[in-house]
């Protein structure tokens, strides 16, 4: 009877180092898409980062209205709702210059509408909404949502935000330096990176054409990814460990695919149940969780590509000892 170990020998699911040409092709088109993403998202005017920040990084006024018409509502163009901002008369009863270039959206076809403004105050914020009833109302009683934050405390989070990246990264190298060696730490960092490019590249992307705007749930996701990519890429790590320790007749290559063949079932069923609660979200959630929720499901399915395909392809690069 042929142990666990032959028998992945003599039936591999998969050869990493026949296909790692192609697998650094499509990992390099998709960093690659990212970065001209990140260049014509920062060269924006209305941008003018990589990513869109949102009102927790930039600070200001947002202010989510909900129209009272059943199932179907009436279309109103952003433009009407643009011009009549810019006509509205703030507490100090002149045109305040806080509401020209407001940022306006439509949501849930129509059925409600987010407005982005600089900080306004209470007050202000109340004649803002009195004003617009005429256009968009009826609106539905309590749905009247106002939020501000203050740009000093925007600016905070954005730079509690990049801080915590940069503690988790540094955190995965020292503990899969400690646990494997130096080369496989760099490589973990490197397929780390590789995710968080390739997931703040389609939110780049999803900024520029659709407005989609990052705030500090998106960061979080940024940090679980992270945890999620480094989770099974140690797992594969520790199958190479194991195989290159009961294999010597193998070279090292080969050795790698049959660790990435005893690994593969696992983690896509570990993917697989872990996009189904975050489709479910992505549907069923709400305004509120849907881009926290497409991005984790993206950074699933990336980093899961890195653990199993581009992490051990880089692997294959080692030379024979």
């Amino acid at each position: 009877m042929s142990s666990p170990t032959e028998t992945i020998i003599k039936k591999p699911k998969i050869s990493v180092f026949r296909h790692r040409k192609k697998v650094w092709l499509t990992s390099g088109l998709a960093v690659l898409i990212s970065i001209v993403g990140f260049i014509l998202s920062s060269l924006d005017s209305s941008i003018g980062l990589p990513v869109r920040p949102g009102l927790d990084f930039t600070g200001g006024t947002q202010i989510r209205l909900e129209r009272d018409c059943n199932n179907y509502c009436k279309q109103i163009s952003s433009e009407v709702i643009s011009e009549k901002l810019n006509k509205i008369n703030l507490s100090n009863n002149e045109s305040s210059q806080k509401l020209f270039g407001a940022r306006v959206q439509l949501l849930d076809e129509y059925k409600s509408l987010s407005i982005r403004v600089p900080s306004l105050s209470a007050t202000e914020s109340k004649n803002v909404i009195q004003s617009l009833e005429n256009i968009v109302g009826p609106l539905k009683s309590g749905g009247q949502y106002v939020e501000t934050i203050g740009p000093t405390l925007g600016a905070q989070l954005l730079k509690t935000t990049l801080i915590s990246l940069l503690a988790a990264f540094s955190c995965v190298a020292l503990y899969i330096s400690i646990r494997f060696d130096k080369k496989f730490s760099f490589y973990a960092l490197l397929a780390l990176i590789h995710d968080v490019l390739i997931v703040c590249g389609v939110f780049s992307w999803l900024g520029i054409y659709l407005g989609v705007e990052v705030n500090s749930l998106f960061a979080v996701a940024l940090l679980t990814i992270a945890g999620y990519s480094v989770n099974d890429t140690v797992v594969v790590f520790d199958r190479i460990r194991e195989i290159n320790k009961q294999e010597n007749s193998l070279n090292y290559s080969q050795k790698i695919d049959m660790a990435v063949s005893a690994t593969l079932t696992r983690t896509l069923y570990t993917s697989g149940t872990t996009l189904l609660p975050l489709i479910a979200l992505i549907f069923f959630g709400g305004s509120t969780l849907y881009w926290f929720a497409v991005a984790l499901a993206l950074g699933v399915v990336v980093g899961s590509w890195s653990s199993i395909a581009l992490v051990p392809s880089f692997l294959t690069i080692r030379k024979e000892k």
